[in-house]
């Protein structure tokens, strides 16, 4: 099966941080399962949610009540419930969830889900941030939530294509990107939390550019809205399909509910790498000062 149909879900998140977390959970499940139904009735066949999508972007500031919301990988209800979901849906799922491991060990992960309800694995984000932001004490304070990743690059061999994880943060360091195509990604998913601001101009630049540079597509999602009370900045959306030349294959808008569906063709993948050898032309031999720097 040379195409496949992606669907990439952005969304607001609809409730005040001053909440319950079980509000916040039950809301945004209720809210997300509902596109992704509708992700289904447009013919999507790999979904991916934004980075934990269920909640808020609770790292504007440092609060434990926001341990709440983590649950084990993938014993705990919200993977058990899109498993269900993706069994009856025939669709593979990137789910962006707040990860803990036994007492008190915390991640945030991305489990994913094949087209028959299999759990197949998940992706622990590797680099962790934790700066100011700037307005109101706000910030990216991820260092207070979250350990790096120790999972490694995997891919998972799903009904539709060979998928790879990258979340948010990650796609500002090409190393991982570069591993996640060598070890066969056909399609790579960045769920995204990012606000308006010094990033945004790399939001439409960095994932086309590891998509020519490893010859995959990238799905790139981020959320849209403002989230209160923090009022940290413009989630700008703008969630989009790159192909391995860079191009754009579809993109969604800046500030809406969305499903962006757009279509991966593999054998866009085999005749870039055919015709840009950046692979067989690398020097990992060259490489060494890489990991001593």
């Amino acid at each position: 099966m040379d195409k496949v149909t992606i669907g990439l879900i952005q969304a607001k998140h609809d409730v005040h941080g001053g909440e319950p977390v079980a509000v916040h959970k039950a809301t945004a499940i209720e809210k997300h399962m509902k596109l992704l139904k509708e992700a289904k009735a447009k013919g999507a066949q790999i979904v991916s949610f934004q980075e934990i999508f269920y909640g808020p972007y609770f790292c504007a500031e440092q609060t434990p009540r926001w341990y709440e919301a983590a649950e084990e990988i993938p014993d705990g209800p919200t993977v058990k419930l899109f498993q269900e979901a993706a069994k009856e849906l025939g669709i593979v799922l990137v789910l962006p969830i707040y990860e803990r491991e036994g007492i008190a060990t915390y991640y945030n992960t991305a489990a994913v889900i094949d087209a028959d309800g299999t759990y197949l694995g998940k992706y622990r984000k590797h680099h962790i941030p934790h700066v100011g932001a700037g307005g109101g004490g706000c910030g990216f304070w991820e260092k207070y939530y979250f350990k790096p990743g120790n999972t490694g690059y995997p891919v998972f061999d799903t009904a539709f294509a060979k998928v790879g994880v990258y979340i948010c943060y990650d796609r500002h360091f090409p190393e991982g990107a570069r591993l996640l195509g060598l070890n066969g990604a056909e399609i790579v998913f960045n769920p995204s939390a990012t606000v308006s601001g010094t990033s945004e101009y790399l939001w439409k630049l960095e994932q086309p550019a590891h998509a020519v540079a490893n010859g995959y597509y990238v799905g790139a999602i981020n959320r849209v809205g403002f989230e209160q009370p923090w009022n940290m900045g413009e989630f700008y959306g703008q969630s989009y399909l790159a192909d391995p030349r860079g191009s754009i294959a579809a993109i969604g808008s800046r500030d809406e509910d969305e499903v962006v569906v757009g279509d991966m063709n593999k054998s866009l993948i085999r005749e870039v790498r055919e015709s840009w050898q950046f692979y067989r032309d690398r020097r990992p031999e060259t490489y060494q000062e890489l990991a001593r720097l």
